[in-house]
């Protein structure tokens, strides 16, 4: 049988290419995948169209081993996934007896008289065999095409398909030698641009390296992905560890977490570390950095009185964010005090951030890129970075 090291995605449905609907199935197909070492080529969005689903099936199986369509297994018209690959892979569709009592079956159990469609989602082809659906009347397809080609194509009602892949689709695929031993870790980062981070990796960005080192901007973070095969004499994890190892020797002052870490998860940790708990006080960042961090704090963050509005020095200016820092941590018996102000810059937000603990007192001034909650979402983001880099100094 064919391994399978390399998949296509084919999401089928006027409604997603008018952008009617969005389409999650993708992304929740393609991280699985990824994470059973199977490379996605493409995800491809396609109208309810016969000869362009057609074509893009017999294209798709051209160049890979394993096909998934999702959507265009519903009994209208329109829906055309089943004529589709029957006509890519040059077979007729008959109706299956057995099917076509199961599906009798769950109009009569409804007391609803069968409809003549319906009948088009019993059918079959020679190379085919229905994927169960226990939660509509679509049965999937599992077609072992030429070549030891594998297409599979699923409802588009994520509530259907999901329980068919991880029940049935991914327990056979895993049989047929899906993927390949691939290891991959994730660094976070913080402080530099995507553009910035891969001028000074270089090399490291080349594509076609094992192991392949590749960066995605977040609303968070810039995160640095990091995955290896194999090779004869090297393994995979030794392949990461090395790669790793470099990506740190130039920008590791900017990792802050792995994996899926949030900065809220990561601040927790450091605190814990110490046995710390954090008072916070934001002014002009409309509830940011609480949104970002207090949740995932839990009993780790303490309530901080703000000063009264009227509280301020003699010469009439806002009290400093220093003594706001010194102020909550003072009023709420915690160990560190945080205290974040913006105001408006230009276009941007001027940032102050302060921080008092045990040690002392730290001040930092940053500029968050633009106004409105994309600069205050990324003045939280600033003021997490220093709490971290404080925490951990």
């Amino acid at each position: 049988m064919r391994p399978i090291h390399a998949a296509e995605l084919l999401s089928i449905g006027s409604e997603l290419t008018v952008g009617e609907t969005r389409d999650t199935n993708s992304s929740d197909l393609a991280r699985a995948l990824t994470e059973h070492g199977v490379e996605v080529l493409r995800i491809t969005a396609l109208p309810d169209h016969l000869a362009t689903v057609r074509d893009a099936f017999q294209a798709a199986l051209g160049r890979t081993d394993l096909v998934i369509s999702t959507g265009g297994l519903g009994p209208t018209p329109d829906d055309l996934t089943r004529e589709s690959i029957a006509a890519a892979i040059g077979e007729a569709p008959t109706v299956d007896a057995d099917l076509e009592v199961w599906l009798r079956g769950l109009f009569e159990r409804r007391g609803l008289p069968f409809p003549a469609a319906n009948l088009k989602q019993a059918w079959l082809t020679p190379s085919s065999t229905a994927i169960p659906n226990a939660n509509g009347t679509a049965p999937g397809w599992w077609v072992d095409a030429l070549g030891g080609r594998v297409i599979v194509a699923l409802p588009g009602p994520p509530r259907e398909m999901r329980p068919m892949w991880t029940g049935w689709v991914l327990p056979r695929l895993k049989e047929r030698g899906l993927g390949q031993q691939t290891v991959s870790m994730t660094l976070r980062t913080i402080g530099l641009g995507e553009s910035t981070i891969a001028d000074r990796l270089g090399r490291l960005l080349d594509r076609g390296a094992n192991p392949t080192v590749a960066t995605y901007a977040r609303a968070d973070a810039v995160d640095i992905r990091i995955s290896a095969l194999p090779t004869p004499t090297v393994s995979a994890a030794d392949l990461v560890a090395t790669a790793e190892a470099e990506v740190l020797d130039l920008i590791g002052d900017h990792v802050w977490g792995r994996g899926n870490a949030t900065w809220a998860a990561a601040i927790d940790d450091l605190l814990e570390a110490r046995g710390w708990r954090l008072a916070l006080v934001e002014v002009g960042t409309a509830g940011a950095v609480v949104a970002l961090l207090g949740e995932g704090l839990g009993d780790r963050i303490a309530s901080a009185e703000a000063l009264p509005a009227d509280h301020r020095p003699a010469d009439g200016g806002r009290l400093h964010p220093r003594k706001l820092a010194e102020q909550a941590r003072h009023n709420s018996d915690a160990e560190v005090g945080l205290a974040v102000r913006v105001t408006t810059r230009g276009d941007d937000l001027a940032v102050t951030i302060a921080i008092a603990d045990p040690r002392g007192t730290h001040t930092e001034r940053r500029v968050a890129f633009l106004g409105g909650q994309q600069g205050r979402t990324r003045a939280a983001l600033l003021a997490a970075a220093a709490l971290q880099r404080r925490l951990t100094a």
